[in-house]
């Protein structure tokens, strides 16, 4: 059986179990190697996904968040090294002042995060004395970190953090005078003829944007009902996720960056380069080699040193995404789903049988 005929057939297995709701594309340069849609783009109305669906992203946002920002660096606006605080004029936060635009690009700032979830923290609990639907602008996320201590002075650790993210954006919108998104928007989704990608709201109707939601299940883990995701995070995008794509403009946007159409050659080149060892992924390096941060994407890095593939992941309730970049093939892996927990499963296998041909 081929790979192609093997991966339809797990997919819609996997489908048929409610395991997955979503779309797969694997391409090699410019050649499509495997393309799926399976499950329900709108469960309620039975609409199907299909490879034109468009869906959220999560944290695979964050891509676009790095990708602006050495822009902005390329054109004078600030440099790696310049301080955050400084630069936004922000007062009387337990930000620390000394933390700089590398720091929040590989996730070494140690600035606290809204919800630490590496600390027990839930980011649920965010919602429970604040309306999700008050942070639609990239400054109404600060008053839920900013003033929380930090977890490490900068520099001196690394930590997932998707508040450094938010830092970043609106680093971007003081450079240049427009919104985060606007920005987006004109240097990458355009240039890279991202054509189908955007920030939709959760409370307004767009054609072929996914509805994300996930199973509850009994005791017995059967399903017995689906839960809507609009009260679980900010009804829009922003710099640390939510944008919405299609699997073929994800595709399309790293091979673009790859090509040097968004960024010069120094910042492509540095963009596809480990930066940060990221101490604490040992699942990851069982799985793959040694795990590192870069500018918003994350490598796997052998004994050698060696870069085995790059990628960035993001969930979040009723959504999750990966796009992955094996470099000795040219191969591109993208997979969108509108469910939390519908991609992990599928890019292991998917890598396992990559490996294996």
């Amino acid at each position: 059986m081929s790979v192609p005929d093997e991966l339809e057939r797990y997919f819609q297995q996997r489908a048929q179990r409610d395991a997955f709701s979503g779309v797969a594309l694997i391409t090699q340069g410019s050649a499509q190697l495997f393309a799926g849609a399976y499950g329900y783009a709108s469960r309620p109305w039975n609409i199907p996904n299909t490879l034109a669906t468009r869906f959220d992203t999560a944290s695979v946002t964050k891509l676009f968040t790095a990708v602006a920002t050495l822009q902005l660096i390329e054109r004078g606006f600030f440099a790696f090294d310049t301080p955050v605080i400084d630069f936004l004029a922000l007062r009387e936060m337990a930000i620390a002042p000394t933390v700089n635009v590398y720091h929040l690009l590989t996730h070494t700032s140690g600035i606290a995060d809204d919800a630490e979830e590496e600390s027990g923290e839930d980011y649920a609990d965010l919602w429970k004395t604040r309306p999700n639907y008050a942070v639609k602008e990239t400054a109404d996320f600060l008053p839920q970190f900013a003033h929380k201590p930090p977890n490490f002075p900068p520099g001196q650790g690394c930590r997932y953090c998707n508040c450094g993210y938010v830092l970043l954006g609106l680093l971007i919108e003081k450079a240049c005078g427009l919104s985060y998104r606007d920005y987006v928007r004109q240097q990458i989704f355009a240039p890279a003829a991202m054509l189908h990608s955007d920030f939709f709201r959760m409370d307004m109707t767009d054609e072929d944007v996914a509805e994300g939601c996930d199973p509850l299940r009994d005791e017995d883990g059967a399903i017995v009902a689906w839960k809507k995701n609009i009260y679980s995070y900010p009804p829009i995008g922003s710099p640390d996720g939510g944008a919405h794509a299609t699997a073929r403009d994800l595709d399309r946007f790293l091979r673009q960056v790859k090509a040097g159409s968004l960024l010069s050659a120094q910042s492509t080149a540095a963009f596809f380069t480990p930066q940060i060892l990221n101490r604490g992924q040992e699942a990851w390096d069982q799985r793959y080699g040694y795990g590192r941060y870069g500018y918003g994407i994350c490598f796997a890095v052998d004994d050698a040193g060696k870069v085995l593939f790059a990628e960035k992941e993001g969930m979040n309730a009723g959504a999750s995404a990966v796009i992955r970049h094996y470099p000795d093939q040219d191969i591109n892996v993208v997979l969108l789903a509108n469910i939390q927990n519908g991609v992990w499963e599928p890019v292991k296998t998917i890598h396992r049988l990559l490996m294996a041909g």
